[in-house]
């Protein structure tokens, strides 16, 4: 088991992705010990970036770290008021974490090209038509149930919150658009960390940070994933000429 998991974290990395690996976390450390930031904060940063930078490369490991990340990261935001980020994270990002570990593991590639552990896919412009128009809605239904409940942040937090649902869904069917909408969720996280801190006057600058470079993150994940779903349509054209 523990040879499984060290294959699944360390194998097939290229040095571009161990340089980006590293200054990610680098820096999040560094702005960590500079604001003063608090352990909880340091470790789901942390716990983040390396979630993020597993799913960009289509590792199962990313599920591990989605774990601690969603947890810690719930109990933070919880604190500033942020409780649409809150309720996302326990009540949907934790325990799809282990749906996501299953569904990838029963989709693991046979023989991945770059180090990967699944092959990806591409939404139909019908399944387009049905993420925006249901993320919509879902996004006004939302927005009225944070205002009912007189959480922080409203209309930044609905949007970010439902999209990240939608992403997260397509990230567990391995859909390589789901980093569309990892960007824009990253996009509209930093506008609301960076309204919450400035009004509050908290020091969680580390969670900021991960955002950014979430980010960044969200920008290779999508050109890395493009090579996962090519990598897909071959091996199931492979597959369909074998059988």
């Amino acid at each position: 088991m523990v040879q499984k998991i060290k294959a699944s974290l360390l194998s097939g990395w290229t040095k571009f992705e161990v340089i980006w690996l590293v200054t990610a976390t680098a820096i999040i450390t560094t702005v960590s010990f500079i604001v003063g930031d608090n352990w909880l904060g340091f470790i789901s940063s942390i716990s983040g970036i390396l979630c993020v930078v597993m799913a960009a490369k289509g590792k199962i490991a990313t599920y591990y770290f989605g774990v601690i990340q969603a947890s810690t990261y719930a109990y933070i935001a919880y604190g500033y008021h942020l409780y649409g980020e809150a309720m996302l994270n326990a009540l949907f990002f934790l325990p799809i974490q282990f749906v996501g570990f299953y569904v990838w593991r029963k989709n693991k590639a046979k023989a991945a090209a770059h180090g990967e552990d699944v092959y990806g896919k591409h939404l139909s412009g019908k399944q387009w038509i049905y993420v925006i128009v249901g993320g919509l809605i879902a996004v006004g239904l939302y927005a009225w149930f944070l205002n009912a409940i007189n959480a922080s942040q409203v209309g930044l937090d609905s949007f970010a919150v439902v999209i990240s649902v939608v992403a997260q869904v397509l990230m567990t069917l391995r859909y390589a658009e789901q980093w569309f909408l990892w960007i824009a969720v990253n996009i509209l996280t930093i506008s609301l960390w960076i309204a919450t801190l400035v009004s509050t006057g908290g020091g969680d600058y580390a969670i900021l940070v991960m955002w950014i470079a979430f980010l960044v993150n969200s920008v290779y994940g999508y050109i890395n994933w493009r090579k996962l779903a090519k990598d897909g349509v071959a091996a199931r054209i492979a597959e369909t000429a074998t059988n």
